[in-house]
């Protein structure tokens, strides 16, 4: 049985170490502290890879590879968080910058893999870009995936405690504006107003989201002008999309493109797309009634699964073709929030539910 007390220690060494995203120092400190802890409780040898983005930490237990078990070790806190937010412990619930997104879930995989007899089979890896759409870290995702034929994700659990065994896919548009500057009070007629086009753009971009198959598209930021005085020369705006149907992938992109201005010699300037494809149902198939089955055995809680909207790793591993499993690490809420945390008596009880389905797969 996982202690909990050296879990949340190990919990606490973690969440100390900050960790965003872009920052390589701190991903490499991050690296090092992680590798550090997986050598002293699963043993062996544990490979820091090197890259653009910091470093990726990649673990394995040697054999036939069966299950790769899959994090990240970026969170989107910058550096300061943690004095503003120390980790506590305090009323049954950890908190600190990253707890629940994900440094709870690796020590819960961590501490669940350690209680079995044999890791041969089982891969680790925790990149260090996941926060940031994984553009580095994919291709090495999706190899190991594919070698190991099932992906066991640590991202947190859905509300309750519940696996997640679909998700949408996801992407992000930047569209820029580009008008012309003149001075807002003596020659406005002079210029071309990025605002006033913006404005045109968003109303119409929303109109792409259809209810009927779960596709959002929303515009979740804008920025434009320089004074109050000057007729903005440029705007920003950027979009959040959604969508889990076939096909939608590809009319939301090509609705993109294909957006016109409304304003005489304005321009628009579209960046970005829909890296993050659906994860089907299907992809967890039988996965999911495996970690049924493994609950009721242990005598764990039983376990719900739920389909959601966000995107993780597993949509890459998904669209590969490779069995997939969702929301398998902390429970708890306030996933990129100030108000994050974890419920801390349950980690004993997921590290568990780990490390019964990782046996499963072993004796395939």
């Amino acid at each position: 049985m996982p202690d909990l007390d050296l879990m949340l220690a190990d919990l606490a060494t973690l969440v100390n170490v900050e960790s965003p995203s872009r920052d390589l120092d701190a991903l490499a400190r991050s690296a090092g502290a992680l590798a550090a802890l997986m050598e002293q409780r699963l043993g062996g040898t544990v490979s820091v890879i090197d890259s653009a983005v910091g470093p990726h930490v990649h673990w394995s237990g040697g054999g036939a590879p069966k299950v790769l078990v899959l994090g990240h070790h970026d969170t989107v806190f910058p550096i300061g968080s943690l004095a503003a937010r120390p980790f506590t412990v305090a009323d049954g619930r950890a908190t600190g910058p990253g707890v629940f997104d994900m440094k709870a879930g690796i020590v819960q995989a961590i501490h669940g893999l350690a209680e079995l007899d044999d890791l041969s089979g089982v891969e680790i890896i925790f990149s260090a870009d996941e926060e940031t759409g994984s553009r580095n870290s994919r291709a090495f995702i999706e190899e190991r995936a594919l070698a190991c034929g099932a992906a066991l994700v640590l991202e947190p659990s859905a509300d309750g405690g519940a696996l997640k065994i679909a998700r949408k896919g996801t992407g992000t548009f930047e569209l820029l504006v580009h008008g012309r500057a003149a001075h807002a009070g003596l020659e406005p007629e002079k210029g071309i107003n990025a605002v006033v086009e913006a404005a045109h753009q968003i109303l119409e971009v929303t109109t792409f989201a259809d209810t009927t198959t779960g596709t959002t598209v929303t515009p979740t930021m804008a920025s434009a002008g320089t004074a109050d005085n000057v007729v903005p020369a440029l705007a920003t705006i950027t979009i959040d999309v959604r969508v889990e149907a076939a096909g939608e992938k590809e009319r939301i992109e090509a609705a993109m493109a294909g957006l016109q201005p409304h304003l005489a010699d304005s321009r628009l300037e579209l960046r970005g797309g829909i890296n993050r494809p659906p994860m089907p149902s299907s992809a967890s198939a039988w996965l999911f009634p495996l970690a049924e089955q493994v609950a009721a055995d242990l005598g764990l809680p039983a376990v719900a699964g739920v389909a959601v909207g966000g995107g993780s790793d597993g949509n890459f591993t998904a669209a590969r073709g490779v069995a997939t499993l969702d929301g398998l690490g902390a429970v708890g809420g306030g996933a990129h929030a100030d108000h994050e945390y974890v419920v801390v008596d349950t980690m004993p009880d997921r590290a568990r539910l780990l490390a019964g389905i990782v046996a499963a797969l072993q004796r395939r």
